[in-house]
Protein backbone atom coordinates (compact mmCIF):
# COMPACT_ATOMS: atom_id res chain seq x y z
CA UNK A 1 0.00 0.00 0.00
CA UNK A 2 1.19 3.49 -0.81
CA UNK A 3 1.11 5.97 2.07
CA UNK A 4 1.36 9.69 2.64
CA UNK A 5 4.08 12.17 1.87
CA UNK A 6 6.32 10.47 -0.72
CA UNK A 7 3.47 9.85 -3.13
CA UNK A 8 3.08 13.04 -5.19
CA UNK A 9 3.84 11.18 -8.42
CA UNK A 10 1.65 8.26 -7.34
CA UNK A 11 -1.43 10.49 -7.26
CA UNK A 12 -0.28 12.66 -10.16
CA UNK A 13 -0.08 9.58 -12.40
CA UNK A 14 -3.48 8.33 -11.26
CA UNK A 15 -5.14 11.64 -12.13
CA UNK A 16 -3.08 12.67 -15.16
CA UNK A 17 -6.18 13.00 -17.37
CA UNK A 18 -8.59 14.31 -14.72
CA UNK A 19 -9.76 17.95 -14.88
CA UNK A 20 -9.17 19.91 -11.68
CA UNK A 21 -10.34 20.77 -9.10
CA UNK A 22 -11.52 17.41 -7.80
CA UNK A 23 -11.67 15.51 -4.52
CA UNK A 24 -10.83 11.88 -3.94
CA UNK A 25 -10.70 9.11 -1.38
CA UNK A 26 -7.76 6.73 -1.30
CA UNK A 27 -9.65 3.52 -0.58
CA UNK A 28 -6.51 1.69 0.55
CA UNK A 29 -6.02 4.27 3.31
CA UNK A 30 -9.76 4.54 3.97
CA UNK A 31 -9.98 0.78 4.53
CA UNK A 32 -6.93 0.88 6.80
CA UNK A 33 -8.60 3.60 8.86
CA UNK A 34 -11.70 1.42 9.18
CA UNK A 35 -9.63 -1.46 10.50
CA UNK A 36 -7.65 0.76 12.87
CA UNK A 37 -10.87 2.25 14.27
CA UNK A 38 -12.25 -1.26 14.81
CA UNK A 39 -9.12 -2.13 16.80
CA UNK A 40 -9.34 1.08 18.84
CA UNK A 41 -12.99 0.35 19.72
CA UNK A 42 -12.05 -2.88 21.56
CA UNK A 43 -15.42 -4.46 20.83
CA UNK A 44 -17.59 -1.43 21.66
CA UNK A 45 -20.26 -0.63 19.08
CA UNK A 46 -19.65 2.36 16.80
CA UNK A 47 -22.26 4.72 15.37
CA UNK A 48 -21.05 6.50 12.22
CA UNK A 49 -21.17 10.30 12.36
CA UNK A 50 -22.50 11.13 8.90
CA UNK A 51 -21.50 14.81 8.94
CA UNK A 52 -17.89 13.65 8.64
CA UNK A 53 -18.63 11.44 5.61
CA UNK A 54 -21.49 13.06 3.61
CA UNK A 55 -21.51 10.29 1.01
CA UNK A 56 -24.12 7.51 1.08
CA UNK A 57 -21.94 4.90 -0.64
CA UNK A 58 -19.07 5.34 1.81
CA UNK A 59 -21.39 5.28 4.83
CA UNK A 60 -22.80 2.00 3.54
CA UNK A 61 -19.30 0.65 2.95
CA UNK A 62 -18.31 1.31 6.56
CA UNK A 63 -21.53 -0.21 7.91
CA UNK A 64 -21.07 -3.37 5.85
CA UNK A 65 -17.41 -3.82 6.76
CA UNK A 66 -17.97 -5.13 10.29
CA UNK A 67 -20.86 -5.78 12.69
CA UNK A 68 -19.22 -3.42 15.20
CA UNK A 69 -20.72 -0.55 13.20
CA UNK A 70 -24.32 0.03 14.24
CA UNK A 71 -26.42 2.87 12.94
CA UNK A 72 -25.74 6.42 11.85
CA UNK A 73 -25.58 9.71 13.74
CA UNK A 74 -27.12 12.33 11.43
CA UNK A 75 -26.87 16.10 11.72
CA UNK A 76 -30.23 17.11 10.21
CA UNK A 77 -33.74 15.59 10.23
CA UNK A 78 -34.12 15.78 6.44
CA UNK A 79 -30.71 14.15 6.09
CA UNK A 80 -32.05 11.28 8.21
CA UNK A 81 -35.06 11.04 5.88
CA UNK A 82 -32.73 11.07 2.85
CA UNK A 83 -30.57 8.29 4.31
CA UNK A 84 -33.68 6.31 5.22
CA UNK A 85 -34.94 6.61 1.65
CA UNK A 86 -31.54 5.31 0.52
CA UNK A 87 -31.95 2.13 2.57
CA UNK A 88 -30.28 3.05 5.85
CA UNK A 89 -31.86 2.55 9.28
CA UNK A 90 -31.20 3.22 12.97
CA UNK A 91 -30.66 6.93 12.45
CA UNK A 92 -29.97 9.15 15.44
CA UNK A 93 -30.39 12.88 14.76
CA UNK A 94 -27.66 14.49 16.85
CA UNK A 95 -29.18 17.96 17.16
CA UNK A 96 -32.63 19.13 18.31
CA UNK A 97 -35.05 20.34 15.64
CA UNK A 98 -38.30 22.27 15.98
CA UNK A 99 -39.68 22.82 12.47
CA UNK A 100 -43.07 21.14 11.99
CA UNK A 101 -42.48 20.03 8.40
CA UNK A 102 -39.23 18.35 9.41
CA UNK A 103 -40.90 16.55 12.32
CA UNK A 104 -43.70 15.38 10.00
CA UNK A 105 -41.14 14.06 7.49
CA UNK A 106 -39.42 12.06 10.23
CA UNK A 107 -42.75 10.70 11.49
CA UNK A 108 -43.63 9.54 7.99
CA UNK A 109 -40.44 7.46 7.83
CA UNK A 110 -41.10 6.03 11.29
CA UNK A 111 -44.58 4.97 10.22
CA UNK A 112 -42.93 3.02 7.40
CA UNK A 113 -41.12 0.98 10.06
CA UNK A 114 -37.84 2.88 10.14
CA UNK A 115 -35.99 3.72 13.36
CA UNK A 116 -35.24 7.44 13.49
CA UNK A 117 -34.47 9.00 16.87
CA UNK A 118 -34.97 12.69 17.63
CA UNK A 119 -32.75 14.68 19.99
CA UNK A 120 -33.83 17.02 22.79
CA UNK A 121 -32.54 18.80 25.86
CA UNK A 122 -35.25 21.40 26.56
CA UNK A 123 -38.91 21.16 27.64
CA UNK A 124 -39.91 23.13 24.55
CA UNK A 125 -38.30 20.44 22.37
CA UNK A 126 -40.36 17.75 24.08
CA UNK A 127 -43.63 19.69 23.82
CA UNK A 128 -43.21 20.42 20.11
CA UNK A 129 -42.09 16.89 19.19
CA UNK A 130 -44.98 15.36 21.12
CA UNK A 131 -47.53 17.82 19.69
CA UNK A 132 -46.62 17.06 16.07
CA UNK A 133 -46.17 13.33 16.67
CA UNK A 134 -49.63 13.19 18.22
CA UNK A 135 -51.16 14.89 15.18
CA UNK A 136 -49.32 12.43 12.94
CA UNK A 137 -50.42 9.42 15.04
CA UNK A 138 -46.77 8.52 15.59
CA UNK A 139 -44.74 7.50 18.62
CA UNK A 140 -41.42 9.28 18.27
CA UNK A 141 -38.25 7.72 19.72
CA UNK A 142 -36.16 10.37 21.46
CA UNK A 143 -32.68 10.76 22.93
CA UNK A 144 -31.64 13.14 25.70
CA UNK A 145 -28.49 15.16 24.99
CA UNK A 146 -26.47 15.84 28.14
CA UNK A 147 -23.69 18.41 28.44
CA UNK A 148 -20.19 16.99 28.76
CA UNK A 149 -18.16 20.19 29.03
CA UNK A 150 -16.18 21.02 32.17
CA UNK A 151 -15.86 24.28 34.06
CA UNK A 152 -12.58 24.92 35.86
CA UNK A 153 -13.16 28.23 37.61
CA UNK A 154 -13.68 30.83 34.89
CA UNK A 155 -12.44 28.45 32.17
CA UNK A 156 -15.16 26.67 30.19
CA UNK A 157 -13.49 23.58 28.72
CA UNK A 158 -15.75 22.23 26.00
CA UNK A 159 -18.60 23.42 23.78
CA UNK A 160 -21.88 25.10 24.69
CA UNK A 161 -24.34 22.48 23.66
CA UNK A 162 -26.98 20.96 25.94
CA UNK A 163 -28.95 22.53 28.79
CA UNK A 164 -28.71 19.27 30.75
CA UNK A 165 -25.55 19.20 32.86
CA UNK A 166 -26.79 17.90 36.23
CA UNK A 167 -28.74 14.91 37.47
CA UNK A 168 -31.50 17.23 38.70
CA UNK A 169 -31.91 18.83 35.29
CA UNK A 170 -32.05 15.43 33.59
CA UNK A 171 -34.59 14.16 36.10
CA UNK A 172 -36.85 17.17 35.56
CA UNK A 173 -36.91 16.57 31.81
CA UNK A 174 -37.53 12.84 32.34
CA UNK A 175 -40.59 13.63 34.46
CA UNK A 176 -41.94 15.83 31.66
CA UNK A 177 -41.30 13.15 29.01
CA UNK A 178 -43.22 10.61 31.12
CA UNK A 179 -46.36 12.73 30.71
CA UNK A 180 -46.10 12.89 26.92
CA UNK A 181 -47.71 9.87 25.30
CA UNK A 182 -46.19 10.22 21.84
CA UNK A 183 -42.55 10.29 22.95
CA UNK A 184 -40.45 7.26 23.87
CA UNK A 185 -37.14 7.88 25.62
CA UNK A 186 -34.72 5.36 24.12
CA UNK A 187 -31.25 6.80 24.62
CA UNK A 188 -28.84 9.27 26.12
CA UNK A 189 -26.06 11.06 24.27
CA UNK A 190 -23.15 13.13 25.58
CA UNK A 191 -20.39 14.45 23.33
CA UNK A 192 -17.16 15.31 25.13
CA UNK A 193 -15.91 17.71 22.46
CA UNK A 194 -13.03 18.94 24.61
CA UNK A 195 -11.60 15.40 24.60
CA UNK A 196 -12.67 14.15 21.17
CA UNK A 197 -12.05 17.31 19.17
CA UNK A 198 -8.96 18.89 20.73
CA UNK A 199 -5.54 17.56 19.78
CA UNK A 200 -2.68 17.67 22.25
CA UNK A 201 0.16 17.99 19.72
CA UNK A 202 0.03 21.75 19.27
CA UNK A 203 3.67 22.48 18.52
CA UNK A 204 3.83 24.49 21.75
CA UNK A 205 5.06 22.50 24.76
CA UNK A 206 3.30 24.63 27.38
CA UNK A 207 -0.02 24.65 25.50
CA UNK A 208 0.14 20.88 24.91
CA UNK A 209 0.93 20.25 28.58
CA UNK A 210 -2.04 22.36 29.68
CA UNK A 211 -4.38 20.54 27.27
CA UNK A 212 -3.22 17.14 28.55
CA UNK A 213 -3.82 18.17 32.18
CA UNK A 214 -7.24 19.67 31.41
CA UNK A 215 -8.26 16.55 29.51
CA UNK A 216 -7.30 14.27 32.39
CA UNK A 217 -9.26 16.37 34.88
CA UNK A 218 -12.25 16.61 32.55
CA UNK A 219 -12.36 12.88 31.80
CA UNK A 220 -12.49 12.04 35.50
CA UNK A 221 -15.29 14.53 36.09
CA UNK A 222 -17.48 13.63 33.10
CA UNK A 223 -17.26 9.88 33.76
CA UNK A 224 -18.96 10.42 37.11
CA UNK A 225 -21.50 12.88 35.70
CA UNK A 226 -22.59 10.65 32.83
CA UNK A 227 -22.89 7.57 35.05
CA UNK A 228 -24.98 9.44 37.62
CA UNK A 229 -27.41 10.74 35.00
CA UNK A 230 -27.76 7.36 33.28
CA UNK A 231 -28.30 5.57 36.61
CA UNK A 232 -30.93 8.14 37.59
CA UNK A 233 -32.82 7.58 34.33
CA UNK A 234 -32.68 3.82 34.85
CA UNK A 235 -34.07 4.31 38.37
CA UNK A 236 -37.11 5.99 36.78
CA UNK A 237 -37.98 2.73 35.06
CA UNK A 238 -36.42 3.39 31.66
CA UNK A 239 -34.41 0.65 30.02
CA UNK A 240 -32.30 2.73 27.67
CA UNK A 241 -31.52 1.09 24.35
CA UNK A 242 -28.25 2.99 23.97
CA UNK A 243 -25.91 5.43 25.67
CA UNK A 244 -23.79 7.26 23.11
CA UNK A 245 -20.58 9.17 23.72
CA UNK A 246 -17.23 10.11 22.40
CA UNK A 247 -15.72 10.77 19.01
CA UNK A 248 -12.63 9.90 16.99
CA UNK A 249 -10.35 11.70 19.41
CA UNK A 250 -11.75 10.22 22.64
CA UNK A 251 -12.35 6.56 21.88
CA UNK A 252 -9.84 5.25 24.40
CA UNK A 253 -11.27 7.19 27.35
CA UNK A 254 -14.94 6.88 26.37
CA UNK A 255 -14.96 3.10 25.90
CA UNK A 256 -13.79 2.66 29.52
CA UNK A 257 -17.12 3.97 30.81
CA UNK A 258 -19.32 1.03 31.75
CA UNK A 259 -22.54 2.89 30.93
CA UNK A 260 -21.49 3.62 27.33
CA UNK A 261 -22.96 1.21 24.77
CA UNK A 262 -21.72 2.92 21.60
CA UNK A 263 -19.18 5.50 20.43
CA UNK A 264 -19.76 8.01 17.64
CA UNK A 265 -16.93 8.08 15.09
CA UNK A 266 -16.73 10.07 11.87
CA UNK A 267 -13.58 12.09 11.18
CA UNK A 268 -11.24 9.15 11.70
CA UNK A 269 -12.33 7.52 8.44
CA UNK A 270 -11.12 10.45 6.29
CA UNK A 271 -8.51 11.76 8.79
CA UNK A 272 -8.39 15.49 7.96
CA UNK A 273 -5.58 17.74 9.16
CA UNK A 274 -7.10 18.58 12.56
CA UNK A 275 -6.70 14.91 13.43
CA UNK A 276 -2.96 14.92 12.83
CA UNK A 277 -2.55 16.44 16.29
CA UNK A 278 -3.25 13.54 18.66
CA UNK A 279 -0.53 11.69 20.52
CA UNK A 280 -2.53 8.52 21.23
CA UNK A 281 -3.48 7.56 17.66
CA UNK A 282 -2.67 8.35 14.03
CA UNK A 283 -4.97 7.61 11.11
CA UNK A 284 -4.09 7.81 7.43
CA UNK A 285 -4.89 10.87 5.24
CA UNK A 286 -7.48 9.11 3.11
CA UNK A 287 -9.14 12.17 1.57
CA UNK A 288 -7.68 15.08 -0.38
CA UNK A 289 -8.42 17.44 -3.22
CA UNK A 290 -6.41 18.68 -6.18
CA UNK A 291 -6.03 22.22 -7.51
CA UNK A 292 -4.26 23.09 -10.75
CA UNK A 293 -1.15 25.23 -11.12
CA UNK A 294 -2.15 27.95 -13.58
CA UNK A 295 0.60 30.54 -12.97
CA UNK A 296 4.26 30.63 -12.02
CA UNK A 297 4.73 34.28 -11.01
CA UNK A 298 8.06 33.87 -9.27
CA UNK A 299 10.66 31.22 -8.59
CA UNK A 300 9.38 28.79 -5.95
CA UNK A 301 5.84 30.26 -6.09
CA UNK A 302 3.11 28.43 -7.99
CA UNK A 303 -0.37 29.94 -8.18
CA UNK A 304 -3.26 27.48 -8.35
CA UNK A 305 -6.88 28.02 -9.33
CA UNK A 306 -9.37 27.89 -6.43
CA UNK A 307 -8.68 25.99 -3.24
CA UNK A 308 -10.05 28.26 -0.51
CA UNK A 309 -12.13 25.64 1.25
CA UNK A 310 -12.02 26.93 4.82
CA UNK A 311 -13.33 24.81 7.72
CA UNK A 312 -15.97 26.07 10.14
CA UNK A 313 -15.41 27.04 13.76
CA UNK A 314 -13.40 29.78 15.42
CA UNK A 315 -11.36 31.62 12.81
CA UNK A 316 -7.74 30.57 13.16
CA UNK A 317 -4.92 29.23 11.04
CA UNK A 318 -5.72 25.59 11.86
CA UNK A 319 -8.99 25.89 9.87
CA UNK A 320 -7.14 26.54 6.61
CA UNK A 321 -6.61 23.65 4.21
CA UNK A 322 -3.00 22.53 3.98
CA UNK A 323 -0.83 21.65 0.98
CA UNK A 324 -0.29 17.91 1.21
CA UNK A 325 1.72 16.89 -1.84
CA UNK A 326 4.36 17.49 -3.02
CA UNK A 327 5.88 17.32 0.42
CA UNK A 328 7.17 20.67 1.63
CA UNK A 329 4.62 22.81 -0.22
CA UNK A 330 3.21 25.62 1.92
CA UNK A 331 0.64 28.39 1.84
CA UNK A 332 1.72 32.03 1.95
CA UNK A 333 0.70 33.49 5.32
CA UNK A 334 -0.43 36.81 3.86
CA UNK A 335 -2.73 35.18 1.27
CA UNK A 336 -3.75 31.76 2.58
CA UNK A 337 -6.10 29.64 0.45
CA UNK A 338 -8.11 31.87 -1.85
CA UNK A 339 -11.57 31.91 -3.39
CA UNK A 340 -10.27 31.76 -6.97
CA UNK A 341 -6.52 31.43 -6.59
CA UNK A 342 -4.10 30.00 -4.05
CA UNK A 343 -0.37 30.71 -4.24
CA UNK A 344 1.85 27.87 -3.05
CA UNK A 345 5.49 28.11 -2.00
CA UNK A 346 7.49 25.05 -2.98
CA UNK A 347 11.28 24.62 -2.89
CA UNK A 348 11.48 20.86 -3.20
CA UNK A 349 12.86 18.54 -5.86
CA UNK A 350 9.70 17.98 -7.93
CA UNK A 351 9.80 19.91 -11.22
CA UNK A 352 6.41 21.62 -11.18
CA UNK A 353 4.94 23.23 -14.28
CA UNK A 354 1.69 24.92 -15.25
CA UNK A 355 -1.01 22.24 -15.46
CA UNK A 356 0.39 20.14 -12.60
CA UNK A 357 -1.70 19.44 -9.50
CA UNK A 358 -1.12 20.49 -5.93
CA UNK A 359 -2.84 18.08 -3.56
CA UNK A 360 -4.48 19.66 -0.52
CA UNK A 361 -6.09 18.34 2.66
CA UNK A 362 -9.07 19.91 4.38
CA UNK A 363 -9.01 20.78 8.08
CA UNK A 364 -12.28 18.97 8.80
CA UNK A 365 -13.70 15.80 7.33
CA UNK A 366 -17.13 15.94 5.70
CA UNK A 367 -17.20 19.67 5.02
CA UNK A 368 -15.02 19.14 1.95
CA UNK A 369 -17.91 17.24 0.34
CA UNK A 370 -19.97 20.43 0.32
CA UNK A 371 -17.56 21.68 -2.38
CA UNK A 372 -17.70 18.71 -4.75
CA UNK A 373 -20.48 16.77 -6.46
CA UNK A 374 -18.50 13.55 -6.43
CA UNK A 375 -15.47 11.81 -4.99
CA UNK A 376 -13.06 9.77 -7.08
CA UNK A 377 -12.22 6.45 -5.45
CA UNK A 378 -8.66 5.24 -5.99
CA UNK A 379 -6.89 2.00 -5.09
CA UNK A 380 -3.71 0.25 -6.12
CA UNK A 381 -2.58 3.06 -8.39
CA UNK A 382 -5.76 3.65 -10.37
CA UNK A 383 -9.22 5.17 -10.27
CA UNK A 384 -11.64 2.39 -9.31
CA UNK A 385 -14.85 4.38 -9.08
CA UNK A 386 -16.62 7.65 -8.58
CA UNK A 387 -19.41 8.27 -6.10
CA UNK A 388 -21.77 11.15 -5.40
CA UNK A 389 -21.57 13.30 -2.31
CA UNK A 390 -24.69 14.71 -0.66
CA UNK A 391 -24.15 17.78 -2.85
CA UNK A 392 -24.01 15.59 -5.94
CA UNK A 393 -27.42 14.22 -4.98
CA UNK A 394 -28.70 17.79 -4.82
CA UNK A 395 -28.85 17.82 -1.03
CA UNK A 396 -27.82 20.77 1.11
CA UNK A 397 -28.96 20.37 4.71
CA UNK A 398 -27.15 23.16 6.51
Amino acid sequence: MNTSSQNYNYYKNIFKNTPMPFAFVDMDLFNKNIQDIIKRASGKKIRIASKSIRCVELIKKILSSNSIFRGVMCYHPLEAVYLSENGLDNLLIAYPFYNEQQIVAVCNEIKKGKLIIAMLDLPVHAEQLNHIAEKENCVLPICMDIDMSSDFGSLHFGVRRSKISTTEQALKLVHQIKKLKNLRLTGVMGYEAQIAGVGDLTGNFVKSFIIIILKKRSIKEIIARRANIVNTIHAQGYQLEFVNGGGTGSMESTLKESCITEIAVGSGFYAPTLFDNYSNFQHQPATAYAIEITRHPKEDIYTCFGGGYIASGAIEKSKLPKPYLPEGAKLIDTEGAGEVQTPIVYKGTEKLIVGDPIFMRHAKAGELCERFNSLYLVSDGKIVGQTKTYRGDGKCFV
